[in-house]
């Protein structure tokens, strides 16, 4: 089945709501390449390979979904004039559990389909408001010390 560059985009948002139909190394071609240009220490800064994004993801076992409640994920997605390339805004919020508070998070996406399948995806994360909604800002600034 060929996906539009579209519909990898709401899948992709359905996986950020919850939905366990939507497995996100699934979307990705067998050579896709997952980055993360603003990554924090410990994470790492490209996955390479659907298989390698799907034992990156594995490995987690959903850890940061747990510290969440996430009540809504919206979509904004942005053509470009490269039909294979999508910038995407998928913005999730709710409360989260380790702070107590209600929390809202965005991150950009500069997602590359081709033949119904991610080859890249640029996952433009902020890691200090991450940290902040986990309630792990003490632990971004011990692996930022000397």
């Amino acid at each position: 089945m060929s996906r539009t560059p579209r519909e990898i985009a709401e899948l992709t948002r359905r996986m950020v709501e919850g939905d366990e139909e939507v497995v996100l190394a699934d979307l990705f071609a067998e050579d896709g390449v997952m980055r993360f240009p603003f990554t924090a220490p410990g994470m790492p800064a490209e996955l390479a390979g659907r298989e390698t994004i799907r034992a990156f993801y594995g490995a987690l076992g959903g850890q940061g979904r747990r510290a969440l409640d996430i009540e809504g994920v919206d979509l904004i997605v942005r053509e470009t004039d490269d039909p294979e390339v999508i910038v995407t805004e998928i913005e999730h919020h709710g409360r989260s559990r380790a702070t107590g508070g209600p929390y809202r998070f965005r991150a950009l996406g500069v997602v590359r389909v081709r033949d119904g399948e991610i080859v890249s995806y640029d996952d433009y994360m902020d890691p200090v408001a991450m940290a902040t909604i986990l309630g792990r800002t003490s632990d971004l600034v011990a692996a930022l010390s000397p």
